[in-house]
Formats: C-alpha cells, sequence, structure tokens
C-alpha cells in the first residue's frame, strides 16, 4: 500500500535505536528510547497559504532529521512503522 502525505504532513521512518552505549553496555528492547531520528519518506504538497499558493518544504525525501520526542502520529503500513508529521515537529536536518 502507497500512502501520500496530505497539506503539510510529513512521512517519517525512524532510524533504528543503537542496541550498545558508547561505554559498551549492552540494552535491553525494554531499556530503549523510541528513536528521535527518522528518513524523509514522502512529503504533503505544501501548507495553503492566504494566497493560494503552496508553501515549499525546508525538508526533502531522503533527508535525515531530528523530531520532537512526542511529535506526529505513529501508522503501521504493510508492517512496517512510519510516523506523520507536521514540518513543525521537525527540528532539524542532519546532516
Amino acid at each position: 500500500m502507497k500512502i501520500r502525505p496530505l497539506a503539510d504532513k510529513i512521512l517519517i521512518k525512524r532510524v533504528e535505536a543503537e542496541n550498545i552505549t558508547k561505554g559498551g553496555i549492552v540494552l535491553p528492547d525494554t531499556a530503549k528510547e523510541k528513536p528521535r531520528r527518522g528518513k524523509v519518506v514522502s512529503l504533503g504538497d505544501g501548507k495553503l497559504l492566504e494566497s493560494g499558493k503552496r508553501a515549499e518544504f525546508q525538508v526533502k525525501v531522503g533527508d535525515e532529521v531530528l523530531f520532537s520526542s512526542y511529535g506526529g502520529t505513529e501508522i503501521k503500513v504493510d508492517g512496517e512503522e512510519l510516523l506523520i508529521m507536521e514540518e513543525s515537529d521537525i527540528l532539524a536536518v542532519l546532516r
């Protein structure tokens, strides 16, 4: 199934969290936080402005981004967990 976000929404796939800390400690699944990093999979058309035009996104498909902890809505598509969020929930683009 294909999903296309609407308006100013962005579809993001989380990047898997590390299993081992920098100090070498192995973390069990129950101790891991959900990662706040992900890759942009798809973009909507952009926010509709009063002029009738669409605002351009500051991110593009393929960008690795850092987003707020509670940002977005989790969905499952074909067994894959994805997030749909607004561009304002994205804090930074990682380079």
